[in-house]
């Protein structure tokens, strides 16, 4: 179990180690393994302001799970004006997320992460579209990965039987003549990210490193030597006190804009981030839960964010089968579920004032589609279900909050200023502190988002780190997709670790 900050002693406390990861989850968690893999006798520090570790967006029911592979989300294949549909992005974050399962294969493989449906299952992925365009941009869609090394397997029909065989909630009770599609992949997963974040964190303990809950870290100051200053305020008992590091990583959700802005690194001018918190209409209804067994995305509505896409998915969290059907858009001005309300207002600086502006006014179906949202009931929400299932009953759903996604708006040379949806690691010029802004994918590309984390800051040492990280992650350097033989062992290898055979 993690250490609360007891707040015993009112004077100031001060400490100097190796590391500090601000933020207890799947990112601080992932870095810190991966860390104490290469570097055993670093001294490693965690300090998470909640009393409990993965309770934002590591939480599972703060996100879908969706183990993101681009395997069923649209947004990830793009249509051009011509009609084409460009794999790149799809398979750029396939190839993200299989380091992401070789990581995890290998940890359980040396007795670190605990039996693999303790945190991933097999769930077959899904899209689904109605209407001729979208049909025709699906099928279109899957020409263009079937023949993709990690896209092996996946299936496409607009054949009625075939999609109620796959999934029967989509199709009961459909409206005749209506044209629709979907493809499947079945190796598809589902991810408890809280659940694999406590594992991390436990292994992480028992190899020394302090994980100290309750414990809010204030400000960041750089020291004459290089290394920084983090000043912390323990929640119980208010004790303040500080600890001098070497190097930092901010994995503080939607906290990391506000901590890199006070480390006064320049590297984060220019950036702001615009909140939007979702809901998930929810089911435990077994009758309705043992219909469906897949991860259904579809397209998303007009104006409304990638990360809003709906889906009809499959979860398994502490072993229990649940359906989830959302998101749907909230508003908050808090950059965390558990933030502040002067957050977004926190945030303004002379250099980022001006791309917030010209995001505001250039995404005005932004707004609309917020708007709309916010004033949707539980009856239109389950409306919106229908749509994906038919028979959808309002008294077998209930909502749920979700977390809050921090979307990164930026300055850019030729808009002035754009919303960026994805993650971006920021890292000062010297490497000694980093931080992550961004949401989706996220979670699910964790291994390989600190891949390159440790290449940028630690350039001294990553040659010597690589034959130990080519042990934890084998495609390490070598991408698996033009590498047909490869991608497929690789595949077959690690849904045999992470027993996930479809």
């Amino acid at each position: 179990m993690p250490r609360a900050a007891t707040g015993i002693d009112w004077c100031i406390v001060s400490e100097k180690v190796d590391v500090v990861l601000i933020g207890g989850g799947i990112m601080s968690a992932t870095l810190g393994v991966l860390l104490k893999q290469l570097q055993p006798d670093w001294k490693i520090e965690v300090h998470e302001r909640l009393s409990d570790l993965a309770q934002e967006s590591s939480n599972p029911w703060n996100n879908a799970g969706t183990g993101h592979a681009a395997l069923c989300e649209l947004n990830y294949t793009p249509e051009a004006p011509d009609g084409s549909v460009d794999p790149g992005k799809a398979i750029t974050i396939n190839e993200q997320f299989q380091q992401s399962r070789q990581l995890w294969a290998s940890l359980i493989e040396r007795g670190i992460l605990d039996e693999p449906s303790t945190f991933i299952n097999a769930t077959p992925h899904m899209t689904f579209v109605r209407g001729e365009k979208d049909v025709a941009f699906l099928k279109r869609r899957y020409e263009a990965l079937k023949d993709q090394p990690l896209f092996a397997g996946i299936e496409y029909s607009e054949d009625s039987r075939v999609i109620n065989q796959w999934a029967p909630l989509l199709m009961q009770e459909r409206r005749k003549g209506e044209p629709f599609a979907a493809t499947r992949v079945p190796a598809g997963t589902d991810v408890d990210f809280g659940s694999l974040t406590r594992q991390l964190f436990s292994h992480l303990q028992e190899q020394g490193v302090e994980v100290i809950t309750d414990r809010e870290v204030r400000t960041l100051r750089r020291q004459k030597d290089g290394s920084w200053r983090v000043f912390w305020r323990n929640r119980l008992g208010k004790t303040p006190g500080h600890t001098d590091a070497r190097f930092v990583f901010v994995g503080a959700g939607g906290w990391a804009l506000k901590l890199l802005q006070k480390s006064g690194i320049p590297e984060i001018k220019g950036y702001g981030v615009f909140p939007i918190g979702g809901q998930f209409l929810k089911t435990t209804n077994p009758a309705v839960v043992s219909q469906h067994k897949a991860k259904v995305y579809s397209q998303a509505s007009v104006g409304a964010p990638p990360m809003s896409v709906p889906h009809l998915d499959t979860r398994v969290v502490d072993g229990e089968a649940s359906l989830l059907f959302g998101p749907f858009a909230t508003f908050s001005p808090k950059f965390l579920k558990n933030g502040r309300i002067t957050d977004i207002v926190a945030q303004v600086r002379p250099h980022n004032l001006l791309p917030m502006l010209k995001v505001a006014v250039d995404n005005p179906s932004l707004i609309s589609y917020l708007v709309g949202e916010l004033l949707k009931n539980h009856r239109k929400k389950v409306e919106s279900l229908r749509v994906f299932m038919p028979t959808a009953k309002d008294e077998d759903w209930e909502l749920i909050q979700a977390g809050q996604r921090a979307q990164v708006m930026k300055k850019d040379p030729k808009k002035g200023g754009v919303l960026q949806f994805g993650t971006e690691v920021v890292t000062s010029a010297d490497g000694s502190i980093a931080g992550l802004l961004g949401a989706s994918p996220g979670a699910s590309t964790a291994a390989s988002i600190m891949l390159g984390l440790l290449k940028t800051c630690f350039p001294e040492r990553i040659a010597g780190w690589e034959p130990e990280l080519k042990k934890l992650i084998p495609s390490y350097g070598q991408p698996l997709n033009p590498r047909a033989e490869a991608a497929r062992s690789s595949i077959e290898a690690t849904a045999e670790a992470l027993a996930i055979n479809p």
